[in-house]
């Protein structure tokens, strides 16, 4: 623990860096108490804490373009990569997308106030075609603000943090020991999140066969695309699907039956919006199994602008 605290108190700024550097990149990496702890031995050593508010800013926003340029190359794939891996799965479907789609890149001033936007928000700066210059304004605004609350609670708190340092530090390895644990229990948190968050997901679907089936027959459902829009314009849709960008997007009648789609792993968007419009009263809601890129497998008729 004395080596951890000499660590902070020497390379304060460097592992503020990496800590952000690894938060922002994705890893479940706590950014916040690294720049608390720095921000406070800075006030009780009477240095200035300008270094390292731009320090932490400049660490989101170096990892925060590498998501941007990594939708600019691969934005579809890429996101499908992130909702399948990712400890919160929930913040890659429907709403997060339709947060953007509605208010675009100056999302990016809160995205990271938001658990699990901001990734999926600069990845979808980069899929949507925003400028790299607009991209760097409001995403570096956001770091800004988001670096300096916890400049500014560590600043505050300074002797707080000073107080929970000494105890840490009475403990010896033990006080490293309940570093790890917390640590352990944040990653252990999200892991169980996500196992919730998959379970509540499975549900009753249709596949693909069956719903060409209804379709031929005459008897078509209604069915909702929650593709993104750049890739509803990129590869189509299905015929007869109507668009849906969010949630508040969704204002129609209960009917007999009701499929929906998208181009994310599990159909999650789709099983969150099916969700959604059970408990308005929808009888029958299915998530198309694999998703549309099921149905193009299947060589299926695609419709485009």
């Amino acid at each position: 623990m004395d080596a951890l605290l000499h660590l902070i108190q020497t390379y304060g700024l460097l592992v503020v860096f990496v800590s952000v550097f690894l938060d922002q990149g994705g890893l479940p990496v706590p950014a916040y108490p690294p720049i608390i702890v720095t921000a406070a031995i800075a006030v009780d050593q009477q240095q200035s804490l300008w270094p390292i508010l731009l320090i932490a800013a400049l660490a989101a926003l170096l990892a925060d373009s590498l998501w941007y340029l990594g939708g600019r190359r691969i934005g579809a794939a890429l996101l499908r990569l992130m909702c399948k891996v990712s400890l919160s799965p929930d913040s890659c479907v429907l709403m997060t997308r339709g947060v953007y789609a509605r208010w675009g890149a100056p999302s990016l001033v809160v995205a990271k106030f938001v658990p699990g936007f901001a990734a999926v928000a600069t990845t979808l700066a980069g899929e949507t075609g925003t400028s790299a210059r607009r991209f760097a304004f409001y995403d570096g605004i956001g770091a800004l603000l988001w670096a300096g609350l916890a400049v500014a609670v560590g600043a505050v708190f300074h002797e707080a943090v000073n107080d929970v340092l000494a105890s840490l530090e009475t403990l010896g390895r033990y006080g490293l020991l309940l570093v790890a644990a917390a640590i352990a229990a944040f990653v252990g948190y999200k892991l169980l999140k996500r196992r919730l968050f998959l379970r509540e997901l499975r549900m009753a679907r249709i596949t693909v066969p069956e719903l060409y089936r209804l379709l031929e027959d005459g008897n078509g459902p209604m069915i909702l695309d929650v593709c993104s829009q750049p890739q509803r314009d990129a590869s189509g849709w299905i015929p007869g699907a109507v668009f849906v960008a969010s949630l508040a997007d969704v204002a129609l009648e209960p009917r007999d039956e009701v499929i929906v789609y998208c181009d994310c792993p599990n159909e999650a968007s789709a099983a969150v919006l099916a969700r959604e419009l059970r408990r308005r009263g929808f009888k029958r809601v299915r998530p198309l199994a694999g998703g549309f890129e099921a149905w193009r497998e299947h060589g299926h008729l695609v419709a485009h602008a």
